[in-house]
């Protein structure tokens, strides 16, 4: 059995900002029964407001008082996903937690009365504002739980029981331990490929999905992750099923992955709901073909054979079966995947095949499986060196602004309908409190933007602090790291504060101090920061002026654009221009 992982890291993040059709034919290649992949399971996040491997999603309660089951990406994935395939389970992790949830501690479950509250709003919130009914939901993975919170009260004694339908396991290596088989529960590889989608990763799907049923016998397998939608040079890049990871081109291609998976996918939704039906998939893939990014894979050898096969039982009478066949061409690069053969003949229960290495087969009796195909998309091309946001979005389909990427805090559409202003609609930093989180958030919010590759660049933006005391707002160039490196991040930053100062760092920590003095800033004022850098010197501009010049030489050469603030605050921007040479 087929499945995804969620959005996890913020993975399915340049997803939404694709324009038709391209944004709904990616998502047929991924859901659509009998078309692509054919998925049956869709796993996502319950956006903790935290870091979580390649970015935030923001959470349904961002403090304790607040709901809100608009905001985020993974409502509207969820609903594409059913409008395709009405049948696929729905799954829901919290990945991490706002702060107010651990009352101050860096864990959910001293509390679990208040985290089983809070998981439980996002599964009614899913039914009662989208019409969605999560199937499973999940306790916070790699982490150790303690039992004894099974019995605390009622609606968590739900939440068990509701998480205990199956039992998964991580990365199992295809094999699964003695203990789980005991229980009599499904089991699952609940997370597993999170490999470059290359024909090698192919390959290393192609594996674990044959062999996790056959050595651990797991009856789904999930791969982390879903498509690969977010800047390519973050943890990760590239590791989903397929790529899309240029909504402003439409580029898009459809990775290996995609086709492995409907080589089984295809046939399942009626393999499991008939007694008569016949399924084989047959995996011949090299060892170094197959490999994953994790666990280790023992050495072994497969040679060209003809395999012959016998059917008994009821099967024995089957007179012919359809044959789907995948093979990576290492050798001449002309791979050919889920291509449909001339069914085999099926002679006194048996049948032969002639299996060359790193193919896939699947042989069956279902006779309604196709291999959909969309024109090519438009051809690949960077991002814009020329780009405004300036956030004007009266009724916003989601709460993310287009192309960037918070890599810590939660930067939401913000709409101020008592400002007669200019900013009415802004880009507002919304977390105030450090949140439970896997990877450690660095202390300062930053939502990155742009090319990786940008080295001379000028980035400006309209900044608002809303704390008067320790309140703090930058704009950045070559920034480069993000995901659970965040924290570590260098390249430009040039920040003021509503004390009245300002500093230009090299590093987002704010700990290596290029320059620093006096900008005359306050909080609840609009101010224009404008940041230019070109080879070695960059300079700053406070609203039209300059305010600062100096060498920058030890900071990286490259790196993406970024806004930020200097702790969990409430800041907002607006206007935000860059334009690279």
């Amino acid at each position: 059995m087929g499945g995804l992982h969620w959005g996890k890291c913020a993975t399915s993040r340049l997803l939404v900002n694709y324009a038709e059709p391209y944004r709904s034919q990616i998502l047929d290649y991924l859901f659509k029964p009998n078309f692509g992949a054919s998925l049956q399971i869709l796993k996502v996040e319950i956006g903790g407001d935290a870091q979580t491997t390649d970015g935030t999603e923001p959470s349904h309660m961002h403090y304790e008082n607040d709901e809100n089951y608009f905001r985020g990406y993974e409502w509207w994935l969820m609903r594409e996903a059913k409008k395709r395939n009405p049948n696929i389970t729905l799954i829901g992790l919290p990945w991490a937690f706002p702060g107010w949830i651990g009352r101050g501690k860096n864990w959910p479950y001293d509390y679990p009365d208040i985290t089983a509250s809070y998981v439980v709003s996002w599964i009614i919130g899913a039914k009662q504002y989208h019409n969605l009914e999560i199937d499973y939901v999940g306790i916070w993975n790699e982490r150790s739980f303690n039992s004894k919170y099974i019995k605390v009260n009622c609606i968590f004694c739900i939440y068990i029981v509701i998480l205990y339908i199956y039992i998964g396991a991580h990365y199992p290596g295809t094999t699964t331990v003695p203990e789980a088989l005991k229980t009599g529960k499904q089991l699952w590889s609940s997370e597993d490929y999170s490999t470059f989608n290359d024909d090698v990763g192919g390959g290393c799907w192609a594996r674990i999905l044959n062999q996790n049923y056959v050595n651990g016998q797991m009856t789904a397998t999930i791969s982390w992750n879903l498509v690969a939608s977010y800047y390519q040079d973050l943890p990760f890049g590239r590791d989903g099923l397929m790529t899309a990871q240029e909504p402003w081109s439409g580029n898009y291609v459809v990775e290996s992955p995609i086709w492995i998976t409907g080589n089984t996918g295809h046939v399942f939704d009626t393999f499991r709901a008939a007694t008569d039906i016949f399924l084989l998939t047959v995996n011949w893939g090299t060892h170094d073909h197959s490999v994953c990014i994790r666990p280790p894979l023992l050495p072994y050898t497969v040679t060209a054979q003809r395999a012959t096969f016998c059917l008994k039982g009821s099967f024995a009478s089957i007179s012919e079966l359809q044959v789907w066949h995948s093979k990576f061409d290492f050798k001449v690069k002309k791979p050919v995947y889920f291509q449909k053969l001339s069914p085999v003949k099926v002679s006194n229960g048996s049948f032969t095949l002639d299996l060359d290495v790193d193919e896939v087969y699947t042989v069956t009796t279902i006779t309604t499986g196709l291999k959909g195909n969309y024109p090519e998309p438009p051809p690949s091309s960077p991002f814009p060196k020329i780009y405004k946001d300036d956030f004007k979005v009266q009724h916003p389909d989601f709460s993310e602004a287009p192309d960037f990427a918070d890599q810590t805090g939660v930067f939401e559409y913000f709409i101020n309908e008592t400002d007669p202003g200019p900013h009415v609609y802004t880009l507002r930093q919304v977390v105030t409190q450090r949140p439970i989180t896997w990877v450690a958030d660095a202390d300062q919010t930053i939502s990155v933007i742009g090319d990786y590759k940008w080295q001379n660049v000028t980035v400006s933006c309209d900044l608002y602090m809303e704390e008067e005391n320790g309140g703090g707002v930058f704009v950045a160039a070559r920034v480069d790291k993000g995901g659970g490196s965040v924290r570590s991040a260098r390249g430009i930053f040039f920040w003021v504060f509503a004390d009245g100062t300002y500093k230009v760092t090299s590093d987002l920590s704010g700990q290596s101090v290029l320059a620093e003095g006096q900008s005359g800033t306050r909080a609840n004022i609009w101010n224009t920061l404008t940041l230019s850098v070109k080879g070695d010197n960059a300079f700053g501009e406070l609203n039209g002026h300059v305010l600062w010049k100096n060498a920058v030489g030890l900071v990286p050469k490259n790196g993406w654009a970024a806004i930020g603030t200097s702790s969990f605050q409430l800041a907002q921007f607006d206007n935000f221009a860059v334009q690279a040479e």
